[in-house]
């Protein structure tokens, strides 16, 4: 048995299946997806556009729910929720990093990175100390007045990554996290994510086309025509790399 399977399982998919459309026009995005995924991994989600990758990233997040099977976090049926719970549930547990940034224009960084915060039921006093420290984490506490077109892009995803971790979730989601960044830039962010996951514990699930990923993912989910293809673990990966 690998240390892996001797972990505590955080998500579990069983037979899921999203389909859009109806008819002869319906599309299966998965198609019976069963999977797995462990307390304080680092996962990445590959595959080519169209394959699904995007779907199984928003079932596993809430974003999105099943027409078949189910997608349990911390063995909670999450597709059993009311708007309510589920809403709990994406404010507590579970972080969100996007390709975009999705930060709101007119705020400052500190303010973006708040918010959640606020949505949770802490004082301004007590998130603006909790935003000041996440974003010395990501490396910027001297731009915390800056609204988002006074900073890089990279500087974005940073204010991004400290906003996904206001309440403290076991979970991050990051959905192309380095797509709209330059190499070195990329680099940085992957690198960020794997010092969180390894010093804070958190889960890191990301869905990605970025090669770079391979380095510091625990296990590739590879996705194929709505499928679980292949699954990679780093011992694989390691040996691929030393074999090349």
């Amino acid at each position: 048995m690998s240390l892996l399977d001797q972990r505590e399982v955080v998500v579990r998919t069983v037979d899921v299946v999203k389909q859009y459309g109806e008819g002869e026009a319906a599309v299966r995005a998965l198609n019976g997806v069963t999977c797995e995924i462990y307390t304080g991994e680092y996962l990445s989600i590959m595959g080519p556009s169209g394959s699904g990758k995007s779907t199984l990233f928003n079932m596993i997040g809430g974003l999105d729910k099943p027409n078949e099977g189910s997608v349990f976090v911390n063995s909670v049926d999450i597709a059993q929720l009311t708007p309510k719970e589920l809403a709990f549930l994406r404010c507590h547990t579970i972080g969100y990093i996007f390709q975009t940034f999705n930060l709101i224009s007119v705020r400052t960084a500190l303010e973006n990175v708040t918010l959640p915060m606020l949505f949770a039921g802490l004082t301004p006093e007590e998130a603006d100390e909790r935003g000041i420290k996440l974003l010395d984490l990501v490396g910027l506490v001297h731009r915390l007045h800056h609204r988002p077109s006074e900073l890089s892009g990279g500087q974005q995803q940073r204010v991004a990554i400290a906003r996904s971790l206001a309440n403290n979730p076991s979970i991050i989601l990051a959905d192309e996290p380095t797509g709209n960044l330059d190499l070195k830039t990329g680099q940085e962010i992957i690198d960020l994510l794997r010092s969180l996951n390894e010093e804070r514990g958190v889960t890191i699930i990301s869905a990605t086309h970025d090669h770079k990923m391979l380095d510091v993912s625990d296990r590739i989910f590879h996705i194929r025509d709505g499928q679980l293809a292949l699954v990679e673990t780093r011992e694989e990966l390691d040996k691929h790399k030393a074999l090349a």
